[in-house]
Parts: structure tokens; sequence; C-alpha cells
């Protein structure tokens, strides 16, 4: 099968073609007929060797950690799938999106909507699970919460703001001055530029502060957050001594670190939300396979409103495509 991998760390550039063996699903394991992947940070960061995660040795590497697509087989202990189903998964660091077909544990697998093209799916997993458990899982957020999301437009960003809203919040979206009117579009109730808000020196509490890109710093954070508030980053893991000490209260302005499950119960949970009509996707501009070098460039660029899909077997529709 092809499948779209890099062979050493660098730009876009380094992406290529390469034919793999087909793979085969063993256990509990179900293999996916890829219609579509997204392209996430994740992908960027670790293309350019900037995470490492992955090391030399485990080059080449496939990217794509989300994929919509179709059942074509299954391992022998596979109890909630069969062939023909349209699903779509996380994959964790493995990644293998961006290829033909696909080998993904039960686990990780949701029947995809059934109201939104198999491609659009593509853009929920991580983005989506990401922002669910962030706003569900250290903190609870519910009706008048405060919630102010840094980085608003992005992927994770825009699954954030229309959740919280969706949960009762008051939503404050920060982004670039360019797309504070795509924030505004996506129901928040305040939009700010980045390069005009200070959280050291602003009057304005927040309960849950959600760092997506990352970027903010705990003691940075935590005079912009109310007396049980708390700072949740993307970042797995605490960075700094404060960020550790915050990550260890109890009480007052804390820290929170959120790595994103592969919860296939969290993903039936979003696809209820798509198919009732009460989610729907932020989807910027889909990319076929052969694109891929453009769709990491343009994720990288200073455009991008919302999530960025590169489609491998389903139907293709160019251009922007924005929601």
């Amino acid at each position: 099968m092809r499948a779209a991998r890099f062979h050493r760390f660098g730009s876009p550039e380094v992406l290529q073609f390469d034919t793999v063996p087909w793979p085969f699903p063993a256990r509990d394991e179900v293999l996916i007929r890829v219609a579509a992947s997204s392209v996430n940070g994740t992908d960027l960061r670790l293309r350019a060797g900037g995470l490492g995660l992955i090391g030399a040795s485990q080059l080449p590497f496939t990217p794509g950690f989300d994929v919509s697509g179709e059942v074509v087989d299954i391992g022998p202990q596979v109890t909630a799938f069969r062939p023909g189903d349209r699903v779509y998964a996380l994959l964790g660091h493995r990644g293998g999106g961006a290829a033909e077909d696909v080998i993904v544990s039960q686990r990780r697998v949701a029947i995809a909507p059934t109201q939104v093209p198999l491609v659009e799916a593509a853009a929920v997993p991580l983005s989506g699970l990401t922002a669910l458990q962030a706003l569900r899982g250290p903190v609870r957020v519910g009706r008048g919460t405060r919630v102010l999301v840094y980085g608003a437009a992005g992927g994770i960003g825009a699954f954030a703001v229309r959740l919280a809203r969706l949960f009762g919040a008051h939503v404050t979206g920060v982004a670039r001055p360019e797309k504070l009117a795509y924030v505004e579009a996506l129901g928040a109730d305040a939009a700010r530029s980045s390069a005009e808000v200070s959280l050291e020196t602003t009057d304005e509490r927040w309960d849950v502060i959600l760092d997506t890109p990352p970027a903010l710093r705990f003691h940075e954070a935590r005079q912009a957050l109310t007396a049980h508030g708390v700072l949740v980053s993307t970042r797995p893991f605490p960075s700094t001594p404060s960020e550790l000490l915050g990550a260890l209260r109890s009480t007052g302005p804390r820290f929170a670190a959120v790595r994103t499950a592969e919860r296939g119960l969290d993903l039936a949970f979003l696809t209820r939300l798509i198919d009732s009509g009460e989610l729907t996707i932020p989807l910027d501009r889909l990319f076929s396979l052969e694109q891929i070098r453009e769709a990491h460039a343009y994720l990288e660029g200073p455009d991008v409103r919302g999530k960025v899909v590169v489609t491998v077997s389903g139907d293709q529709e160019s251009g922007l495509r924005r929601g």
C-alpha cells in the first residue's frame, strides 16, 4: 500500500510517498481503509524533530494521529466492529494515518457521525477529544463557568470554544487580531486579540484558562484565575517548578496538564453531539494525500482557522471550507 512518510527530520519537503507492506489485524485490532486523516501540531513538531518522541532508529515515520474510514478486516478478538462499519479513531503516537490502510486497537475506535461526510469526521478525534477532556477532565466546565480559550482559532481551540458554550460556559476566545471574527463566529461570548491580552495585569478573572498552543506559563496565568481557578495546558506534563507546585495544589489557583486519552466512549459522545447538530466541525481546508506537503506548510502558516484534513480514499472537496 501507499504511505506518506519522512525518513529524516526537516521541513514539509522531507515528506515522500513509499510503498509499504499491507497490514493485517491481530487480536483486538481493526483494519481501517483510510478515508482521511487530519494534520495536527504534533505532526509538524515530530516531522521537524522538535518533540523527541521518535528518534532516528524509528524512521521512516508515517504521520497522522487520527483517521476516518471503513473497517475492512478485524482481528479474532474484536467484538465491537465488523467489516463495512464507518468509523473514526485516535491512533496515538505510532501515527500512521497518512496511508491507505491502518491498524488500530478497537478501544481507540468509534462509529463515525452519520450526518457529516466521512472525510470531515477525520477532523474530530485528536482535537475534539483533547478539547473535551480538557473541559471535562481536570475541571468540570458547566453553566456559568468562565472560560478563556487561548489559541481559540486553532483546531483544539475551535472545538473548545464550541464545546464550552454547549456546556453553558461564558467563553472568551483569544487569537490573532485577523482571526477574531472567526472566533466570534464559533460562538465565543468575547473575542480578544492575543496582542492585547496580558494575563498578569488584567482585572478579569476566569475559572478555567485553556492554553491550547500551548504557550502560557503558570506564573503568568495565575493572576487571571479565580480563587479556585485552573490553568489547563495541552502540554502533557508540568514543565517548570511553579507548574509542578500548581499541579500538586488541592486549593487555590492550580495547574493541570492534559494527555489526550484514546477513549472510544468519549468519541461516541462527540458523535452524538455532531449527529444531533449540537456540535459542528470547525473545518478549514481539505487537501489530497498528494498535497500533504502543502497541508503541513499551510498548518505552519498564519492563515489557519480550525482543522486541516488530508483525504486519502474519501471524496475530495477542494478549497476553503470554514465552519
